[in-house]
C-alpha cells in the first residue's frame, strides 16, 4: 500500500495515460503525404511517453514512477525489457544522475539497436550531451568533479554517428559541437567539425554556416597568437581563411556584406603582406640585400594596396624600419 498521498500532477498523468491508451482506430492524423491516416498502437505508446517524459523533465520522479507503471497497464502488448531499461533509465536522469542514466540509455540501443524507443533514447543522450557542454560536471570515483566538456562532445559524437549527420537530430548534435569547440577556443577542432558537416551539406543555410565556420575557424587559429608574434608563424589557415572568405562573398554576396567579409578579407591581405614584410626586413638587417628586395617586391605586386607596401617600398629604396 502506498504510504503517501498521490498529488493532483500524479492523477493527471495517470489521467492523460489512461486516455491515450483508448485511442482507437477512428483517431486519425495527416502523413508525411498530407493524407488521414489512422493512429497505430505504437504511435499511442510514444505520444504516452512523451507525456510521461515531461515529469522527467521536471525532476519530478516520484510522479514519473507511478506515471510509468500505469503506461505498463495501459499497454501491456508493448511492454518488454527495453521498456523497463528505458524507465530505470528515465527515473535516473530525473535524478540528475546523468552518468548512470547513459549508461543505462546506452544499455538499450546495444543490447536492443532494433528497440520502438530507439528516437526516445537518443533524445535523452542529446539533451545529456547538451548538459555536459552546458557545464555539468562530471563526478570521478564520487569525489572529484571535473568538467564536462569533453564527456558532452563523445556523446554527441556518439549520437551522429547512431542517428546519422544528415538527421535533424545528428546535425543538431554536430552543430553543438561546433560551438563548444568555439566557446574553448579549439578552433582547429572547430574547423574540422565545420568541414565533416560541410561533406554532407553542399546547399542551403546549413552549407552557408559551415562555410563561414570553416573560415573564421581558420583566421581565429592564426590570430590566436599574440598579435606581435602572429607574423612568426606559419601563414598556411591565414591563406586558408581568406579562400574560404572569398567563396562566401561570390556565393552568398548579400549575406557577405551583411556580415562585412569584404573588411575581414582586406584585414587577412594586411597580416599576409605583414608577413612577407616580416621577412623582407630580417634579410635586410643581415645584409642579405638581394633576399630581400625580393620579398619587397612580393609585397609590393601581391598586396599593394595595404600598409605594409608602403613600408615595402621605403625598404626598397634601402631605408629599412625596426
Amino acid at each position: 500500500m502506498l504510504k503517501y498521498r498521490i498529488q493532483p500532477q500524479a492523477l493527471l498523468a495517470i489521467a492523460l495515460l489512461a486516455a491515450f491508451s483508448t485511442v482507437s482506430a477512428d483517431v486519425w492524423r495527416l502523413d508525411s503525404d498530407q493524407n488521414w491516416a489512422a493512429i497505430s498502437p505504437q504511435d499511442k505508446f510514444l505520444v504516452a511517453v512523451a507525456e510521461v517524459k515531461k515529469l522527467v523533465n521536471t525532476g519530478q520522479t516520484e510522479l514519473a514512477r507511478i506515471a510509468y507503471e500505469q503506461l505498463r497497464k495501459d499497454f501491456p502488448e508493448l511492454d518488454g525489457p527495453d521498456l523497463n531499461a528505458f524507465i530505470e533509465a528515465e527515473l535516473l536522469f530525473s535524478q540528475g544522475q546523468f552518468t548512470k542514466a547513459y549508461r543505462a540509455y546506452e544499455k538499450i540501443i546495444k543490447e536492443n539497436p532494433q528497440s520502438r524507443l530507439r528516437p526516445a533514447v537518443l533524445d535523452r543522450q542529446f539533451a545529456i550531451g547538451t548538459a555536459y557542454l552546458g557545464g555539468q560536471k562530471k563526478r570521478i570515483l564520487k569525489i572529484v568533479n571535473l568538467k564536462g566538456d569533453a564527456e558532452g562532445v563523445r556523446i554527441m559524437e556518439k549520437i551522429t554517428d547512431a542517428a546519422g549527420i544528415q538527421s535533424p537530430l545528428g546535425l543538431r548534435a554536430s552543430l553543438a559541437i561546433a560551438e563548444n569547440y568555439h566557446k574553448r577556443e579549439l578552433f582547429n577542432d572547430e574547423y574540422l567539425k565545420w568541414w565533416e558537416i560541410s561533406l554532407q551539406y553542399k546547399t542551403g543555410q546549413i552549407a552557408k554556416s559551415a562555410l563561414i565556420g570553416m573560415a573564421a575557424s581558420k583566421h581565429a587559429i592564426y590570430n590566436q597568437h599574440p598579435e606581435e608574434e602572429r607574423c612568426f608563424y606559419d601563414p598556411a589557415n591565414l591563406s586558408t581563411a581568406k579562400t574560404y572568405y572569398q567563396r562566401f562573398v561570390l556565393t552568398y554576396p548579400q549575406d557577405a556584406k551583411r556580415l562585412g567579409i569584404d573588411a575581414i578579407i582586406k584585414q587577412i591581405h594586411e597580416q599576409l603582406a605583414e608577413k612577407q614584410l616580416t621577412i623582407a626586413r630580417y634579410y635586410h638587417r643581415t645584409g642579405h640585400i638581394q633576399s630581400a628586395n625580393l620579398y619587397y617586391d612580393m609585397v609590393l605586386q601581391d598586396y599593394p594596396q595595404t600598409n605594409a607596401a608602403q613600408a615595402a617600398t621605403q625598404g626598397r629604396a634601402g631605408r629599412i624600419q625596426p
